[in-house]
């Protein structure tokens, strides 16, 4: 698969565009991060669950149990879902607007009702628990109602071992916020 977007030696390549963001389809929502390894394991280890599920499932059908195999069925395909839906989560831009999405609801913004998107030094939290640190977060601010809960932290599942990864993200999502506010 081409990746027109890298040179040769495998860096950015800058000239490609004169545009901030060299995307060909604007209106699809796009993540401008990959997932973080603490994110894909937990949905990997969730997928691994749901194998052993269905092994059992299989083997409780063999059994005669009808009704427990179903149930073990159904259990097998919401550890499926949840782990899908974990793969899913995070921030998504698009040219209509930015999309927070989490583990059961989704918050849109179009770039209109976003004031500003900035990166700043504050307590986060560590992978999501409770407990926080000292951190950087992407926050969005709407132009009404209340704020949004950070967009983005460096403490998060996608970010926690990737420090240069969240500078990357958080430069991005303030470039599509840049080129899509504007009148």
């Amino acid at each position: 698969m081409p990746l027109h977007f890298l040179t040769a030696d495998g860096e950015l390549d800058a000239t490609a565009s004169d545009a901030p963001l060299p995307y060909e389809d604007r209106e699809r929502w796009r993540r401008p991060y990959r997932p973080g390894p603490w994110r894909v394991a937990g949905a990997a280890l969730a997928l691994l669950l749901a194998a052993y599920m269905l092994m059992s499932t299989l083997i409780i059908a063999m059994a005669g149990g009808a009704a427990e195999a179903a149930v073990c069925l159904l259990v097998a395909a919401l550890v499926i879902a949840y782990a899908l839906r974990l793969l899913r989560v995070g921030v998504w831009v698009s040219a209509r607007g930015i999309r927070q999405v989490g583990l059961v609801s989704t918050t849109t913004l179009s770039w209109r009702d976003v004031s500003a998107v900035r990166t700043v030094q504050q307590p986060v939290k560590w992978l999501g628990m409770p407990r926080t640190v000292q951190g950087q977060a992407l926050l969005v601010e709407p132009r009404r109602g209340e704020a949004l809960r950070p967009v983005l932290t460096d403490h998060n599942a996608d970010f926690l071992s990737r420090p240069g990864s969240f500078d990357q993200a958080a430069d991005v999502v303030e470039g599509w916020a840049a080129e899509n506010r504007r009148p």
